[in-house]
């Protein structure tokens, strides 16, 4: 079955960012000249997903006013001649239809793909985290849905991390069926790096069935106190019928979870933009030459 609907969970209080996210989404912190949230967005409409369903909390009202039609905006930038701009703006209430369901209290990732359910329905379904960018020519949730699809099962974003780092990723373990892609046994959630199974970490994006929110409602507790997505699947990965697969995407894995993985993250898209590579460089060039006379 095509995978139509996109999860976000985006509901999370963005605490490293504070108190720049006292009042603003970590996920519409700026990436260049668009906000994550965006780039998401427009992964998902160039692989041809028709609906995005955002998890959201109390406060996150922006992300979906951003993609809602703004009129008066829309008058002022054409009355001043600014029509390509407004053009744009416009081009976001087309880009992806957008749903939002609430998640009331913070119990975990589990928990809250498990708020999706209604709005999913008994269809497959992918998951983007909203801290996860991947610089790449295909999109990576496009990656792992023709991946899902042809090996008929469930299928994990991973990318390789150093040996004495696995502490801090979910790790997965299974057997290779082919370059980059092996057929999962178990995930382990931060393993310390003597009982890792492998240096396969899950990179923030899943293709998933329905059968996942059956799972996930009846997923006691687990690490912190919350319902962890790493214990459902566990769970389906046991199911003889519901074959997992990880999958080690082509491109460049950024985190914009943090100030300083942001700033990298932004870094990197700009130097990708011909607009703004050669100031970028001009700008490190300045910054390191004031570095080096100090």
């Amino acid at each position: 079955m095509k995978i139509r609907k996109v999860v976000l969970p985006v509901a999370g209080l963005g605490t490293r960012f504070l108190p720049a996210s006292k009042c603003i989404p970590k996920e519409m912190f700026p990436i260049v000249d668009k906000p994550v949230i965006q780039w998401l967005m427009e992964e998902c409409a160039a692989c041809g997903i028709e609906e995005v369903i955002f998890v959201t909390a109390r406060g996150k009202y922006a992300l979906e006013d951003h993609f809602d039609s703004a009129t008066s905006l829309m008058y002022w930038l054409e009355a001043k001649d600014k029509t390509g701009l407004a053009d744009r703006m416009r081009s976001l209430e087309n880009l992806v239809r957008v749903t939002a369901v609430r998640q009331k209290h913070p119990l975990g990732l589990g928990h809250a793909i498990w708020c999706a359910k209604e709005a999913v329905g008994n269809e497959p379904f992918a998951v983007i985290l909203g801290d996860e960018l991947v610089l790449s020519k295909k999109p990576a949730i496009g990656q792992l849905i023709d991946a899902s699809e042809r090996l008929g099962g469930s299928a994990i974003a991973v990318d390789e991390v150093p040996a004495d780092q696995t502490d801090r990723y979910g790790i997965v373990d299974g057997e290779e069926i082919e370059p980059g892609i092996m057929r999962l046994s178990r995930l382990v959630e931060k393993p310390k790096p003597e009982q890792a199974p492998s240096c396969m970490a899950i990179t923030g994006r899943y293709v998933l069935p329905a059968e996942i929110f059956e799972i996930l409602e009846n997923t006691e507790k687990g690490q912190g106190g919350e319902i962890q997505l790493t214990d459902g699947l566990n769970e389906l990965a046991r199911r003889p019928n519901s074959p997992m697969f990880s999958v080690q995407l082509e491109g460049k894995r950024l985190d914009a979870g943090s100030p300083l993985g942001l700033l990298q993250t932004s870094l990197c898209y700009a130097m990708e933009d011909e607009r703004y590579r050669a100031d970028v460089l001009n700008i490190m060039e300045e910054l390191l030459e004031t570095s080096k006379a100090k």
